[in-house]
């Protein structure tokens, strides 16, 4: 008999030593050695066993002497073939070990760590009787006088079939020990059963008249419904303004992917708006629904993903990691808010979450549906030349119009002595609004108090000893806080420098509450960012506040821009709409326009009309022009163009190689020497542009210097394997060391 070898994904297997290793499946294994099956291995010099994933079983080895499996922790596969194979394609397409993109699949608990064990199943204790219930109330009257808690154990139990001991406990007043004695004489049994840890979730009503669908929103469906029961792959872009009824076609789609005998993913960007999203599906699909984000508790993550896996949900819903479900007969795949940047994974494997979509649609010959009221550049360019479907849908459902916009030019403010947040346009507004029972949303785009710090005699400014930024002052214990790698210290009231006075310099959204306060003392303010939502379930906690106390206003950064509903809002105030606009960033203006618009969009939505307030230094600026119109189409035609002349996506690709490392000239050597590298591979090829190395628009952080370079062409296999193999031949010379060197793409 040949010996069967397994290759394997190794968790120590970096990078740019990543590859299939060969192990030996023992004697013992080898009816349980099969592919998507997690084992421990050795690796190495090391003794200690290592975690790793079957990927294949083979009888042949280029290796004569190959180590053995240590053992098979897991009684079944943990990954199918489909994971397996999304594996390798995004060790490929996004510059990751084929183990750290295995490893994204699966809840963080599920992971071996040193020291610790994988996530384990919860269970409780259910006491049942063990005897006839005529002989159970005999016993019961018998002992009524001399063992009273145990005659109430047993009456209890005649009427339940069967209840957990803890409840069986407090209603009867009973102790643990005294079920236990029943058990032992054979009156009862005890059976521990497995429960799911679940988030809370609680379902609107279910109101047939709220999903009638009107002439537009039934098109959209029956067009999409021949794409959802198509048996090949299919994408679609619905481009709808805000307020149209999107989220009432994901519903309706989905009962018809239900019908199919289907499942389906819908994305949403942000975590707050997880709760409302999951408690309309759930009004609708009940149990079938499961939700997943990282703010879940590791128990409750673990257990959604067991309810995915057995079969017991039709909906997954949650932020970008909910794309790795692992759902089968997978038929619909919804991308909610579709052009929002946090469907990009920043750390590796740095993925995006609409690609990973787009392999399992592939693999699985279902329905992509893209949807937004300001796409992507990138997907709207793939709709218009035919990539996509697209589906429109241009007024609102209510059939109210899109809420006017008033520019507040703070240039005649601040010559007008006000140099405070408020414009004394949105103040007005503000007041009518508290005049008539109506609430407001106020953006603004930085948390904290005062971004920065300085000296109004020498100019001296607090930076963060680990990173090339400013510290943000928070008004909250009244410290200065680095929003890069965390660091604070205590704000001192005069310039360590010259002794002079300290002037705070812009606002967060701290100072906007504060100087609300002010102006509108006893007013109800609902503050809602990064600092005010880092309890679990906080989210959901401040949405249900503003929704039912009929908060007066509901400030916060970009978490309050999209996917919201509240009948009542018919302001909404964009505090600083010039903070995005000019940054070093090819995205700046579509990331500005589509902010501005979605938060627009947040006014006005139920039987009252809405407005929106824009605050600008750059009241001519055209980008803020067209947000104001919220004329995507325009801003559109304008961006594409500008995308065309700079040769940058959806026109061109971009890859970006990043090299970081304590010792700033050693980065930029690296960097360099990785540019001439991939100068000799290109130089016959002019299409393809090699820009920098340039530093990174925050040089550094945690301590580490950050330099880039840019490839501007067409992301082929081709391209991929030469910057796969310059990084990882890189990373094994001597110039390596002290030195990490990945790649992205943009």
């Amino acid at each position: 008999m040949k010996a069967r070898i397994a290759k394997m994904a190794v968790s120590a297997a970096k990078y740019h030593i990543d590859k299939p290793y060969d192990y030996l499946v023992p004697e013992n294994l080898l009816d349980l050695a099969i592919p998507g099956k997690r084992a421990l291995v050795p690796f190495g010099k090391g003794k200690k066993p290592v975690e790793a994933v079957i990927l294949s079983i083979t009888t042949k080895s280029e290796h004569k002497r190959l180590k053995q499996i240590d053992s098979l922790p897991d009684e079944s596969a943990v990954f199918s073939e489909e994971n397996l194979k999304l594996a390798l394609w995004m060790s490929d397409r996004f510059f990751c070990s084929v183990f750290d993109a295995l490893k994204t699949m699966l809840p963080a608990s599920m992971l071996y760590k040193e020291g610790g064990r994988p996530q384990g199943n919860k269970t409780i204790s259910i006491a049942y009787l063990a005897i006839s219930e005529d002989e159970a109330a005999m016993l019961a009257e018998q002992r009524l006088k001399r063992a009273p808690r145990q005659s109430a154990i047993i009456e209890t139990l005649i009427k339940a079939d069967g209840m957990p001991v803890k409840e069986l406990s407090a209603i009867t007043n009973s102790s643990t020990a005294t079920i236990k004695t029943l058990e032992k004489q054979g009156i009862i049994s005890l059976d521990d059963q497995e429960v799911y840890r679940r988030p809370n979730i609680t379902a609107f009503k279910n109101n047939d008249e709220k999903i009638k669908l009107n002439s537009q929103q039934n098109d959209v469906l029956e067009r999409l419904t021949p794409l959802l029961e198509s048996s090949t792959p299919e994408a679609a872009l619905l481009f709808g303004v805000t307020g149209s009824g999107k989220t009432i076609i994901y519903i309706k789609l989905i009962e018809r992917a239900i019908a199919l005998g289907k499942t389906s993913i819908v994305l949403v960007p942000e975590i707050a708006l997880t709760p409302q999203t999951v408690n309309a599906f759930s009004s609708f699909f009940g149990d079938s629904v499961a939700v997943i984000h990282s703010a879940l508790g590791t128990g409750e993550r673990y257990d959604e993903w067991k309810r995915i896996r057995s079969g017991e949900v039709k909906v997954v819903i949650g932020t970008r990691s909910a794309i790795f479900a692992p759902l089968s007969n997978l038929g619909l795949i919804v991308i909610d808010e579709e052009q929002e940047h946090t469907y990009k994974s920043e750390k590796a494997p740095r993925y995006h979450a609409r690609d990973i979509a787009k392999f399992r649609v592939n693999f699985n010959g279902a329905l992509l549906l893209l949807a937004s009221a300001t796409p992507s550049i990138e997907s709207m360019h793939a709709a218009k030349t035919g990539k996509y479907t697209l589906l429109k849908i241009e007024t609102r459902f209510n059939e109210k119009s899109l809420p006017p916009v008033i520019i507040a030019d703070m240039r005649k403010e601040l010559k007008n002595g006000n140099g405070g947040s408020i414009s004394s346009v949105l103040r007005s507004e503000l007041e009518y609004n508290f005049l008539h029972n109506e609430q407001s949303i106020l953006f603004i785009n930085r948390r904290g108090a005062s971004p920065v710090v300085a000296c109004g005699e020498c100019g001296y400014t607090f930076k963060c000893l680990h990173c090339s930024v400013s510290m943000t002052y928070h008004s909250i214990g009244q410290k200065l806080l680095c929003h890069y790698c965390g660091f604070s210290q205590a704000s001192p009231n005069k310039c360590p420098e010259c002794t002079g006075v300290l002037k705070l310099i812009g606002a967060g959204t701290q100072k906007v509450e504060t100087e609300l306060n002010e102006l509108f003392p006893g007013v109800s303010i609902i503050r809602m960012d990064a600092d005010a939502v880092s309890r679990k379930n906080s989210h959901d906690k401040l949405l249900s506040r503003f929704r039912e106390t009929k908060a007066q206003i509901l400030l916060g950064t970009q978490m309050v821009t999209k996917g919201l509903d509240f009948e009542n809002v018919t302001l909404v105030g964009v505090i600083s709409a010039d903070s995005s606009l000019y940054m070093s960033d090819f995205r700046a203006h579509e990331k500005s326009f589509s902010l501005i618009t979605q938060v627009i969009g947040r006014s006005g939505r139920g039987e009252k009309s809405g407005r929106a307030v824009i605050q600008t230094f750059s009241p001519e600026h055209e980008v803020l022009r067209l947000a104001s119109k919220q004329d995507y189409n325009g801003f559109y035609e304008r961006e594409i163009t500008l995308r065309e002349s700079i040769k940058s996506p959806p026109i061109y690709d971009l890859l970006v190689i990043t090299v970081t490392g304590a010792n700033e000239e050693q980065v930029i050597s690296a960097c360099m020497r990785i540019s001439n590298i991939l100068n000799d591979y290109f130089s016959s090829d002019k299409s393809i542009r090699l820009l920098g190395p340039a530093p990174v628009p925050v040089i550094k952080v945690k301590n580490k210097y950050r330099y880039r370079l840019m490839i501007s062409c067409k992301n082929t296999k081709g391209i991929r394997d030469i910057v796969a193999h310059t990084i990882k031949e890189f990373m094994r010379s001597s110039f390596s060391k002290n030195i990490t060197v990945f790649a992205d793409t943009e």
